[in-house]
């Protein structure tokens, strides 16, 4: 609690500390944004239900010069337990190139790449929870070519949980992805591998995604290889549209629907036993989300949606789930300023 309160002071006094003005108009003033989003959900098959504060994220960023910029990003209450999540500085040492260096993702995946405030549904899809969820502490180089509407992200990792940056190891973690636009359309590719528990996994996938006025269509694809066979590959890929339109409804001015297609295979994402084999923690299953959300959008920044989800899984191998991984409606607010 004192971290926090100290926390809070300083972006106080930050918040209202007046702005240095510069000669190439660059604005050093931080910026301070948050994100709560709060549910209710209702298991249809046992009946069991609910409330959670899933997020109350709080995140300050900002420039000191041009070239040089920062992130950091915590969240208070993520289902009760306050965590560190990103904590990084950026250089731009040359015009296109910059090197980023603390706690951030691994540059990896599209999907798994989205804060709560960017959702489209209540719950993420299997690649961005289950397959490719990694933060890590480490340095990335980043380039855009000046020509080409192409970005290359590639960075090395420590091997282990960001939960601990004093153990010293002899490998590494590494990532690395291209992202090319053109015109409405994006195209992503990539590969990590990781050693979170000490097994070696490589991972590559790819994604596509297309944007057209109120329309957008993305779909992505994740293979998981476990080396010395500590368990079998898994697959995980995710298709989703969204459609959004403008309406007048109360206190809301925007309104969109949005359907899911995703589904996993046999997944571990477990300690390995004293053989070095991984044991099952996501059993095989397929997925079908559908749901709407209604927006009171006042600024790109700043905007209240209440969306509601309902998921239906399709098991494999007559497995029985629990209420946490059953089907379920969702009813949550997200608030973003």
């Amino acid at each position: 609690m004192k971290k926090v309160l100290s926390i809070c002071a300083a972006a106080a006094i930050a918040v209202s500390a007046p702005a240095q003005e510069s000669k190439d108009s660059v604005n050093y003033m931080p910026h301070f944004h948050g994100t709560v989003r709060a549910r209710f959900e209702y298991a249809t098959e046992g009946g069991e239900y609910r409330f959670q504060v899933r997020n109350a994220r709080f995140s300050v960023n900002g420039n000191i010069t041009r070239e040089i910029s920062y992130f950091i990003n915590t969240d208070l209450c993520d289902r009760g337990k306050m965590k560190i999540l990103d904590a990084w500085a950026k250089a731009e040492f040359v015009p296109g190139v910059s090197l980023q260096a603390g706690q951030f993702r691994m540059p990896f995946g599209v999907d798994p790449f989205r804060a709560p405030h960017q959702y489209y549904f209540a719950n993420r899809s299997f690649i961005g929870k289950q397959m490719c969820n990694y933060r890590a502490v480490g340095a990335m180089l980043i380039y855009s070519l000046p020509s080409v509407p192409l970005k290359l992200e590639a960075g090395a990792f420590n091997p282990y949980t960001i939960g601990d940056h004093a153990v010293w190891e002899k490998t590494l973690a590494a990532a690395g992805k291209a992202t090319y636009t053109a015109g409405n359309v994006k195209l992503s590719a990539g590969a990590s591998t990781i050693r979170p528990n000490g097994v070696r996994a490589n991972i590559a996938g790819a994604c596509v995604s297309w944007s057209s006025g109120r329309w957008i269509v993305e779909g992505e694809y994740m293979h998981k290889h476990y080396v010395r066979d500590a368990f079998k590959s898994a697959h995980a890929y995710s298709v989703f549209s969204n459609y959004s339109m403008p309406v007048k409804a109360g206190i809301f001015n925007r309104l969109s629907f949005q359907g899911r297609f995703d589904g996993i295979t046999d997944h571990s994402d477990a300690k390995p036993d004293e053989n070095g084999l991984l044991t099952l923690t996501d059993p095989a299953r397929n997925r079908i989300t559908a749901g709407c959300t209604l927006t009171t959008m006042k600024a790109k920044n700043m905007y209240f949606d209440f969306r509601v989800d309902y998921e239906k899984n399709f098991y494999l191998h007559h497995y029985k789930p629990s209420a946490e991984y059953g089907d379920k409606v969702v009813a949550e607010v997200v608030l973003r300023f």
